[in-house]
């Protein structure tokens, strides 16, 4: 296993409870700083399966917040409630519309306890580092990996470490290096296009002192949210991209900006912390709120965003998906992504693992990766597309949010077949391509409610959350009778879904 952030390791434990020989190379030294740090309802149910599978009861607490904080109080992580969504215009303060037509809240969990969270990288990749060498996986850090091979039956891995020559030989090998990582340098993998996505750049690094978005924008009908606003991945959408803004409860904040390059350019995000400078004074709200903010490590630049490899396994050797391909951070699609390619990875080691259908299963392991990240992609550069009407994108966000919560519900219910591909993406019932085509022609607001009406429509069958009904407004709280009243959708019936509630802890 190359590559040791949390999805690397979880994977090397799996394969030591398999009975496997894993060696964990990494390239830094842990702790260490990395993003892709917000986690979802989905993925921390796949979190849960995989831990309660494999035998990894240490792990397990890690899927809630509350048994994160009685477990881990000395991990931070924060607080994750819903997906916080405002639009902002260049040069404008929020001034929240009456209607909510320019924010959109979207709750994930009913109170703190089951609550998702956002993950402080540094401590919670140490957490997965020596669980797994508590498993018996050997790690082993600063490792300089220069080439990989096939020699006798084996992949042979060369490098350097501390000055000195370093080499492995195993079976096999799994990617988890991220984005042009090592096995695609080593190995010349070709880069492919990504369909349907802008080209895309961010900029981002850790803050303290950010300010509450509650103490700055508030709804001027006097009603409360269906969560705190600032206890989720909260999102800052303007035309041509969007800012995100996580916090952890140690005082930290994780921010940054996502945009089209031609956005980047005109900023120049290449110069780092003046360009995000540039960035806040185009929009009053978002400035106030970092206005006292430090940075407390220097800028990243990513020039190129999106990826996709040519290639994702050989015969002895896979990429898991964060290493296969990268999207953009919009959503939070990295974490059940990268889960579920953990989650099937690890069937076919404990499956197919010495038998004849071993490759079989790794080329179908392949497809379904790399549909995954191209449905992901149409899905994402169709919000993009739609960055500057604010209504659009809001209704696009339903496709999302309607499979999310189906395939959460399906797994919990105990039938994860109802909902076997990330976004319900080859369901026959779920053919959403036509509406992301439609989103980008609208030009009136007849248009708009035409296309609001054939997304309800689309979701109907799945939407098990009470997603796009007007008289919320654009706030979707987690409401138990809503799932009650869809239950058929999911082929249970109301006492099934009355002991999933019982189950999941939802009344704190």
């Amino acid at each position: 296993m190359v590559g040791s952030g949390f999805a690397g390791s979880l994977l090397a434990m799996i394969a030591r409870r398999l009975g496997k020989s894993v060696i964990l190379l990494e390239r830094g030294k842990h702790p260490r700083f990395a993003i892709g740090e917000s986690s979802t309802p989905l993925s921390n149910l796949l979190l849960e399966e995989l831990s309660i599978h494999y035998q990894l009861p240490r792990i397990t607490p890690l899927s809630k917040w509350g048994t994160w904080r009685e477990k881990y109080p000395e991990v931070s992580c924060g607080l994750k409630r819903g997906f916080t969504f405002y639009h902002h215009k260049s040069g404008s303060r929020a001034a929240l519309d009456p209607e909510r037509q320019d924010q959109l809240l979207v709750a994930a969990s009913p109170h703190d306890a089951i609550a998702d969270t956002h993950w402080y990288r540094a401590d919670v990749d140490s957490l997965f580092v020596r669980e797994a060498a508590s498993t018996g996986v050997e790690y082993v850090d600063e490792v300089q990996l220069e080439s990989a091979s096939e020699l006798g039956g084996k992949m042979r891995l060369e490098g350097m470490r501390h000055g000195l020559r370093f080499a492995v030989s195993a079976s096999f090998v799994v990617d988890a290096t991220g984005p042009r990582g090592f096995l695609h340098r080593a190995l010349a993998i070709p880069e492919l296009p990504i369909p349907d996505l802008p080209p895309t750049e961010a900029l981002y690094t850790h803050f303290t002192g950010v300010r509450r978005l509650d103490d700055l924008v508030a709804d001027n009908r006097g009603e409360a949210p269906p969560y705190p606003v600032d206890d989720a991945a909260v999102h800052h959408v303007f035309d041509g991209g969007w800012i995100w803004v996580l916090r952890f409860d140690n005082g930290i904040t994780s921010a940054g900006v996502a945009a089209t390059s031609q956005f980047a350019a005109r900023l120049g995000f290449g110069e780092g912390a003046p360009a995000w400078q540039r960035l806040l004074e185009q929009f009053p709200t978002v400035y106030d709120q970092f206005g006292s903010a430090v940075a407390n490590r220097p800028f990243v630049h990513a020039p190129r965003l999106s990826f996709r490899s040519g290639a994702l396994a050989g015969q002895r050797w896979a990429l898991l998906p964060s290493a296969a391909g990268f999207v953009d951070p919009l959503l939070s699609t990295g974490f059940p992504l990268v889960l579920l390619g953990v989650m099937r990875l690890a069937e076919i080691f404990e499956r197919d693992w010495d038998s004849s259908r071993f490759y079989r299963a790794l080329a179908a392991y392949s497809r379904r990766t790399e549909d995954e990240l191209l449905a992901t992609a149409r899905l994402i550069g169709s919000l993009y597309g739609s960055m500057a009407n604010f209504p659009v994108f809001a209704s696009l966000s339903m496709l999302y949010f309607a499979a999310a919560s189906f395939s959460e519900t399906a797994r919990r219910l105990g039938r994860p077949e109802l909902a076997a591909s990330f976004l319900l993406h080859d369901h026959p019932a779920f053919q959403i391509q036509p509406l992301f085509e439609r989103a980008r022609l609208i030009r009136d607001p007849k248009d708009l409610r035409a296309l609001n009406d054939d997304i309800l429509r689309a979701i109907e069958p799945f939407n098990v959350a009470g997603l796009g009904q007007r008289s919320r407004r654009n706030w979707y709280p987690v409401d138990a009778e809503d799932l009650v009243r869809a239950a058929h959708k999911v082929g249970a019936d109301r006492a099934a879904i009355m002991s999933l509630l019982e189950r999941c802890g939802f009344e704190p």
